[in-house]
């Protein structure tokens, strides 16, 4: 079964189990930006860990995303594209990176779950985001998504 094959599938099989119309839009999407992060990304939110994420606003805007609302539902793939889980978005907000808390860094689930881990490999990755669309990312002023979500479905 090809990738698009196996999404379709899972998302057809996911509605029906959760309830949702046959025409309500999930969106399938990978978490990082690259297949290895995308991998261990999802490994932490079918562990439980990871029950948050960031995005810049410009970047997903640049490449036509539409922008989590509460209550929207996405399918989580894996590096290789296939889905592992639904997630549900429970909160929202937009501000700057430096607006994040130690909260959300603990919810976010990845390092050590401090916001000093959390600043530094966000400035990482945003820093490399910046360099691949080139547009100028800035800690204090580029808008970004915050998002907390749960899991409300698991593939298998």
């Amino acid at each position: 079964m090809s990738e698009a094959a196996e999404v379709a599938a899972y998302r057809v099989r996911m509605k029906a189990d959760l309830g949702l119309e046959a025409d309500t839009v999930v969106e399938a999407f990978r978490f990082g930006d690259s297949p290895d992060l995308a991998d261990q990304l999802v490994e932490l939110v079918v562990s439980g860990p990871k029950r948050a994420t960031v995005g810049w606003i410009a970047d997903a805007e640049l490449d036509g995303e539409v922008l989590a609302e509460v209550g929207d539902h996405f399918i989580v793939l894996d590096g290789a594209g296939r889905p592992r889980c639904t997630i549900r978005v429970t909160e929202t907000r937009r501000g700057s990176l430096l607006s994040a808390d130690e909260a959300f860094a603990w919810d976010e689930g990845e390092g050590d779950r401090t916001l000093a881990w959390w600043l530094d490999g966000h400035r990482e990755f945003f820093a490399r985001r910046s360099v691949e669309i080139g547009l100028p990312f800035d800690e204090a002023e580029s808008e970004l998504l915050f998002e907390r979500f749960e899991v409300v479905h698991r593939a298998g």
